[in-house]
């Protein structure tokens, strides 16, 4: 089953994103579970990141909910809200 995984980060917590980018990073390049895609989410200047979207491959939702709740962003209070959902793919127009 595919999860969409939603998270709005606090306001004005472009420096946290960074500084614990790297980190975020290297925990998705070794997770088990399995990221079809995923990408920081922008502000309307399309450029600033205010969040973060994923959307994973998981048995269940408490799979997904475990792997949200380790990812070094949510570890540092990053996120100000986070929703997670099945999500039924019909469409992946991806070469």
């Amino acid at each position: 089953m595919h999860y969409v995984i939603h998270c709005l980060d606090h306001p004005g917590a472009v420096q946290k994103r960074s500084d614990h980018y790297e980190a975020h990073k290297a925990y998705l390049g070794a997770a088990a579970m399995k990221t079809v895609i995923s990408g920081p989410l922008l502000a309307d200047d399309e450029a600033t990141m205010i969040g973060s979207c994923f959307v994973v491959e998981a048995g269940s939702l408490a799979e997904v909910e475990a792997f949200n709740h380790a990812d070094p962003f949510a570890k540092a209070g990053l996120w100000q809200t986070v929703s997670i959902r099945p999500f039924l793919k019909r469409v992946d127009n991806r070469s």
